[in-house]
Parts: C-alpha cells; sequence; structure tokens
C-alpha cells in the first residue's frame, strides 16, 4: 500500500523543458512514474527527448492525456500561478518543488486550491516516493525500498539520510514525503500523519522535524490522542541561534518557541522516542515495531 502516488498516478511536469524540469522528469520516468505530459507555455506540440508531449496549458495537458498530478519546476516568482493552474485544471495532487515562492503568493494560492479540492505538498517540498510505484521528485529513487514505514520530513537531505539508514537495516517505506521547508505549506505535518494513520500497508511512522513552527507539538498531542500509528522522530537545529533561519524560511525560533528542545520535550511526554542522531531513527523503528 502507499499514498498519494503509486502506480496509477498519471504525472504532468511543469516547466519540462527547463533545465531542472527535464532532468528530473527523465528520472522520474526512469524510475518507472508514468509522466504523460509536460507544460511550458509557448511550447505546445513538441516533444521531449523521451516522447512526453508538451502542452501550453496544464487544462490542455488533462484533456488530452488524463493527467491528475502536476509536479512544479517552475521559478518561483511564477509558481504560484503555476500551481493555481493546475488545480483550475482539475489535478487533484500538487508538488511544488520550487522554493523561494513569496509567502504573500502562497497565502492568495491556498484558499483558491482548497476551494477546488487539490492537495498541494510543498512548496520548498523534494517531493513524494512510494518506493518501486512511483516517485514525483527530486529525491534519488535508489536509496528507497518497498516496506511498511512512513516518513514524513520537513528537510530533503535529513530525508535521504534517514531513509538510506532504513532501507540498508531492512525497513522499507511506504511512502515518503517531504512536506516543504517554507513558512507555508499546502499539506503540514497532521495532515500527512492523518493519511498514514488511514494506510493499512503502514506500520509505523518516522516523523523529521526541526526548529521553528509548532507542528511537531500539535503532532505529539495527535499522538496524545490516540494515533493509530507507532511514531520515531528526530528534531533537527537543535544547536540553531535563537533568531536565525537555518536553511529554511520556516526554521526559525521566535519568542523562545518552536525551539528543538520544546519539540523534543513534547514527543517524550507523549511516549515518543526522539533520535539524537539520524541513525538512531533505525533503533527506534526497530523497537516500536518489534
Amino acid at each position: 500500500m502507499s499514498i498519494l502516488v503509486g502506480k496509477e498516478t498519471r504525472l504532468v511536469v511543469q516547466g519540462i523543458t527547463g533545465r531542472d524540469g527535464g532532468f528530473h522528469a527523465r528520472q522520474m520516468i526512469a524510475y518507472g512514474t508514468k509522466v504523460v505530459a509536460g507544460v511550458t507555455p509557448g511550447k505546445g506540440g513538441a516533444k521531449t527527448e523521451d516522447g512526453v508531449p508538451v502542452f501550453d496549458s496544464v487544462a490542455d495537458a488533462v484533456a488530452a492525456t488524463g493527467a491528475d498530478t502536476s509536479v512544479i519546476y517552475v521559478p518561483a516568482s511564477f509558481a504560484a500561478d503555476a500551481v493555481c493552474e493546475a488545480a483550475d485544471a482539475g489535478i487533484g495532487l500538487v508538488v511544488c518543488i520550487s522554493e523561494g515562492i513569496p509567502v504573500r503568493d502562497m497565502v492568495r494560492a491556498l484558499p483558491f486550491l482548497r476551494e477546488r479540492g487539490t492537495r498541494l505538498i510543498g512548496p520548498n517540498s523534494p517531493g513524494v516516493i512510494s518506493p518501486g510505484l512511483a516517485k514525483v521528485g527530486i529525491m534519488p529513487g535508489e536509496i528507497h525500498r518497498q516496506g511498511r514505514v512512513g516518513v514524513i520530513s520537513r528537510s530533503g537531505t535529513l530525508t535521504y539520510e534517514i531513509v538510506h539508514h532504513l532501507s540498508q537495516s531492512g525497513f522499507g517505506q511506504s511512502t515518503c514525503i517531504g512536506i516543504g521547508g517554507d513558512p507555508i505549506v499546502g499539506t503540514n505535518l497532521l495532515d500527512a500523519m492523518s493519511l498514514f494513520a488511514a494506510d493499512e500497508g503502514t506500520d509505523a511512522v518516522v516523523l523529521i522535524g526541526e526548529i521553528g513552527g509548532n507542528d511537531e507539538e500539535l503532532a505529539a498531542r495527535m499522538i496524545r490522542d490516540g494515533y493509530p500509528k507507532r511514531v520515531a522522530a528526530f528534531i533537527a537545529g537543535r544547536t540553531a541561534p535563537p533568531g536565525k533561519r537555518m536553511g529554511h524560511a520556516g526554521a526559525i525560533i521566535a519568542g523562545g518557541a518552536g525551539t528543538a528542545e520544546g519539540k523534543i520535550a513534547a514527543f517524550k511526554e507523549v511516549g515518543v522516542e526522539v533520535a539524537d542522531t539520524p541513525a538512531q531513527i533505525v533503533d527506534i523503528v526497530r523497537r516500536v515495531t518489534g
């Protein structure tokens, strides 16, 4: 089992003729994802070297190919409009890789998506992968293995490291979701946890959090109230100085809130083990699934 993406996913790549969009489209196709269309305004009628048809708009791509999922590889200044275009064309899941999108643009885009029933992953996300089935994004597919551990992360690089440790230790993944490191994201930590809670193919969930915001504290409350899956956690940014952004726009401690210590304490209060290093996640998963 998996969530969000799988063998049935029909993907359109917005920005497919750009450097990043073209490169990652080829990687997704090689992994086995059904990339059925690309979109670049003004280049409709062309085909990529892999034979993917290019359209001028997402609406044209959906009408011609039945695409139901989109991935965004366009510059930040145009990304929010690209997300809204996908939603307006009836796309049900949009994965936004673009980073640096102005907050005001996302504030405008999210209500537009909600009105149309479109789920957004990101922005500033490495994507979503259901190992062996489909990947939508930029994550290295070769480190993932099929299995029954769900992974939710605010950090791309840490996701790769922890997934590598899990796979090498025999713990495959059902789906891995990079929710994105920006202050405003479409699908937050709690939303992703709810998706895994309903997945019969997921036995345990690994949460990779970081400083900033209060999602991890709210996740701890969800666990306290009877979350049905076992949980292991890691919190990045323990040594970050207050008031200084560390890597992600959302990873900033303000007014004493959002500290690593506070998040770790919240998890420990509800019985969730928190790893001191990424490698220690394996031992925790082994204990909670044993």
